[in-house]
């Protein structure tokens, strides 16, 4: 059974993909996975700098996410658009994840890992222009991208907290969760 971590790239309440990520990980769990999701708004930590990090180390917040990113066989990643490119949080996440700790080896929490990404929009493109610099970033660092992927356009219309109401769209978030589920187990054994 792999284990997944799940999170969207947003800190907003009312997320669009913070509701996607959660149904995502629900059909995940019902395909023999197990979830952990996290919200980032939990992990709050300054705009990296180098200066910050050779003054006071790691924030506490992105060493739980580097332990809790390194116990997962693969990440399930919701990722909002912002002007055609990654979230702020997501990139600062990221980049506090990917520094190297102690003794072990560089970008540990990421080498390897199976990454299957999401988007969801009120836009008509769903999120898709971002994807390609998330998922640039994660084959940059070491992670497995899966080819596919998925977006949800006009997410106040098909997007809730009980989930995706197209059920086209929601085939399509299944197909995704389940080539990570698939790739992770394979790949975990």
């Amino acid at each position: 059974m792999p284990r997944i971590l799940a999170f969207a790239g947003s800190a907003r309440r009312d997320s669009f993909n913070k509701k996607l990520v959660s149904a995502a990980a629900e059909m995940a769990r019902e395909l023999g996975a197990e979830v952990t999701v996290v919200d980032l708004a939990d992990y709050p930590m300054p705009i990296y700098d180098g200066d910050e990090e050779s003054e006071n180390g790691h924030p506490e917040a992105s060493n739980k996410l580097y332990q809790l990113m390194k116990e997962h066989d693969g990440f399930l990643v919701a990722c909002p658009e912002y002007n055609s490119s990654i979230t702020p949080l997501l990139k600062n996440t990221i980049d506090w994840v990917s520094r190297t700790r102690d003794a072990e080896p560089p970008l540990v929490a990421f080498t390897g890992k199976v990454v299957a990404l999401l988007s969801a929009s009120p836009g008509a493109l769903g999120g898709m222009r971002g994807l390609v610099h998330v998922r640039s970033i994660f084959g940059n660092i070491g992670a497995f991208v899966i080819p596919r992927q998925a977006t949800i356009p006009n997410a106040s219309k098909t997007l809730s907290d009980e989930g995706i109401s197209d059920d086209n769209l929601k085939g399509r978030v299944k197909d995704v969760v389940a080539q990570l589920v698939e790739t992770a187990s394979a790949l975990a054994k």
